[in-house]
C-alpha cells in the first residue's frame, strides 16, 4: 500500500466510497444526499487543504484531508478528515492514513490537530485516535442525530504535534 497526494484523477476512486460512507450517515455531519459535486468541493476545497490517498494494486482504500481547523490566528492548529473504504476496513488503513497526516501536520508546522466532531457511537475511531495520543477535551451531548442510535454525543478532540508534549 502507498500513501501519497492525491491527483486529479484520484477522484473516481474516492467518491464510490465516500457517496457510501456519507450515505449511512454514522460518522459525517454532511447531508446524507450530498451531491458528488458538493462532496467534492468539501472533500477537495478546503483553503490551505491537501487531501491524500491510500492506493494499492492501482485502487484508492481510503483518503485523508488536512486543513486548517481556523484561519489566521487559529491556523496552527490542524484539522482532517478519514475515509476508508468499507470493503478495506480491518486492514490497517486508517491507520496508516492517520499516522502519514500527523507526519505531514507536524512537518507543515501545525502545533496540534483538533477533531471537532467524532461521533461517539464510532468506537472504532474514537480507539483510533486515542491509540494516537488524541484525547477527548469535550462531548457536545446530543450533538450528531444518528440513523440507528437517535441522538448521541459529539467529542471534540486534541492532540500535540510537538515532539515533546504529545497528547497535551
Amino acid at each position: 500500500m502507498e500513501i501519497r497526494e492525491a491527483r486529479e484523477g484520484d477522484w473516481a476512486g474516492i467518491w464510490p466510497f465516500l457517496r457510501d460512507v456519507v450515505a449511512a450517515g454514522e460518522t459525517y455531519c454532511w447531508p446524507r444526499d450530498t451531491s458528488e459535486a458538493d462532496a467534492r468541493q468539501w472533500w477537495l476545497g478546503k483553503p490551505g487543504g491537501r487531501v491524500f490517498v491510500a492506493e494499492d494494486g492501482g485502487r484508492v482504500l481510503g483518503t485523508a484531508e488536512l486543513h486548517p481547523n481556523q484561519p489566521a490566528a487559529g491556523g496552527h492548529v490542524a484539522n482532517a478528515g478519514f475515509m476508508v473504504a468499507p470493503q478495506a476496513a480491518g486492514r490497517g488503513i486508517g491507520r496508516a492514513l492517520a499516522e502519514h497526516v500527523l507526519a505531514e501536520a507536524a512537518n507543515a508546522g501545525f502545533r496540534a490537530m483538533q477533531f471537532n466532531a467524532v461521533v461517539e457511537t464510532n468506537h472504532n475511531a474514537v480507539r483510533l485516535w486515542q491509540s494516537l495520543g488524541f484525547r477527548v477535551l469535550a462531548t457536545v451531548p446530543d450533538g450528531f442525530r444518528h440513523p440507528v442510535h437517535g441522538f448521541v454525543g459529539l467529542h471534540v478532540m486534541h492532540r500535540s504535534l510537538e515532539a515533546d508534549t504529545h497528547g497535551a
